[in-house]
């Protein structure tokens, strides 16, 4: 399990791939890497994967071909930075919220907007999964917990302070680029039981809504 709350960032030094896997070399920061040992589960940018072997403070994990399909790790080239989180232990504070690093979908990033002090960033979400947001839930991004702003059809946003935005790849990203989606897991129970009983809740526009600023 993890709890949301990144704790670094991890740069990818090679990609090894082979028919089915590929092997991702990433490189941490040196305290970060004390007392990992082969086995141990690391969220990259909101994925689980398991530590396969360490050399120095690199950490390599291996990603089999569904999980390159369902995450963004596929799209990951040498030199690219991404979001970390150990595991939780018993005992350690709950910042964020629970993930258990299945990644469920990706979204795409369609608008950023700067005011002063802060970014918020608008993205859209595909097929049936904005059925499980909500204004003011949560939602985790690139392994990120973070608080929804606003929905709008298919599209949502969150509002991120300098310090999230220094501590995490969210200071880098860009319109048009795609990051890691779990959703809040309570959330997804209670939408589905509900529905299951009779109480769908409406599905989303899916409409084009243009810029999602205006």
């Amino acid at each position: 399990m993890f709890t949301g709350i990144v704790q670094g960032l991890a740069t990818l030094e090679r990609v090894d791939a082979r028919p089915g896997l590929s092997t991702l070399a990433l490189a941490f920061p040196q305290q970060q890497v004390q007392q990992v040992s082969v086995g141990a589960s690391v969220a990259i940018n909101g994925t689980c994967l398991t530590v396969t072997r360490q050399d120095g403070n690199v950490l390599l994990f291996d990603a089999m071909q569904e999980t390159l399909r369902l995450t963004t790790l596929g799209d990951l080239t040498p030199g690219d930075t991404v979001n970390f989180e150990r595991a939780a232990r018993i005992g350690d504070e709950i910042g964020g919220h629970l993930l258990s690093g299945h990644v469920h979908t990706t979204a795409t990033v369609v608008d950023i907007e700067r005011p002063e002090n802060n970014v918020t960033i608008w993205f859209e979400v595909p097929g049936d999964w904005p059925r499980y947001l909500f204004d003011k839930g949560y939602v985790a991004i690139n392994g990120a917990s973070l608080t929804i702003g606003e929905v709008r059809g298919n599209r949502f946003n969150v509002h991120l302070i300098p310090e999230t935005l220094r501590v995490t790849t969210f200071g880098q990203v860009q319109v048009g680029d795609r990051v890691n989606i779990e959703i809040d897991s309570q959330t997804q129970t209670i939408v589905d039981t509900l529905a299951r009983l009779g109480y769908d809740r409406p599905a989303s526009n899916t409409t084009n809504l243009g810029s999602a600023s205006n």
